[in-house]
């Protein structure tokens, strides 16, 4: 298991069925920070490490705030730079992004698997082949800051993610890119901290995320 800690200035989780108003998950989604991870490692095959789990938590609670942005969708053909293709929507986006991610072989059909080459990122970047910024979420939310996890980090964890059955935060954990019918979800709670300690909750099941189609 591998542990860090990162840093995201600004970024927009934005919910998968909202339109017209963009808003945010509280929470990067599982699929989302797995995406991020591939990213560092330089990997562009989303699929070479399905069956790793992946933990989450809040180190710092997010300010929210709604801006107007362009927003361009495709509804004239052939045509992407259309007048007809842009228009204006309103977005969340939060600021002040503080998170713990672990990362668990689990079922990882990778070879090395991600956390190997997760820890060797870290220690070794310039060992890594990788193109652009890394981002957790749009590319625009670059991330500040990536460190090993400390045991004084514990301290900071103010909220975890907690895989319940009658959550009220549906997030995918795999999102099918041509379509959605194969986009897998799970439901979860966000638990304050302060009920948990960080050994008890990751030798548990309850906040580990299996990352894959199926």
């Amino acid at each position: 298991m591998i542990g860090l800690r990162i840093e995201v200035p600004i970024a927009c989780w934005r919910q998968s069925y909202s339109r017209e108003y963009a808003e945010s998950y509280p929470v990067p989604p599982p699929a989302t920070v797995y995406g991020m991870l591939l990213s560092m490692v330089g990997e562009i095959n989303r699929y070479s490490h399905c069956g790793c789990k992946i933990a989450i938590a809040l180190l710092s609670a997010p300010k929210s705030s709604t801006l107007l942005r362009t927003v361009r969708r495709v509804k004239v053909a052939k045509e992407e730079f259309a007048a007809g293709n842009a228009r204006p929507d309103f977005q969340v986006l939060l600021t002040g992004i503080d998170l713990g991610i672990w990362v668990d072989l689990g079922g990882d059909v990778g070879n090395p698997k991600l956390l190997e080459r997760l820890r060797e990122a870290i220690l070794r970047p310039e060992s890594v082949s990788r193109f652009g910024g890394v981002s957790l979420g749009e590319s625009r939310d670059l991330i500040n800051s990536v460190l090993l996890w400390r045991d004084e980090f514990e301290a900071d964890i103010c909220q975890w993610l907690i895989l319940d059955r009658n959550g009220y935060l549906a997030l995918p954990c795999w999102v099918d890119h041509a379509g959605s019918k194969k986009t897998r979800w799970q439901r979860y709670v966000l638990a304050d901290a302060g009920d948990f300690l960080l050994a008890d909750v990751l030798a548990g099941v309850d906040c580990w995320s299996s990352i894959g189609p199926e």
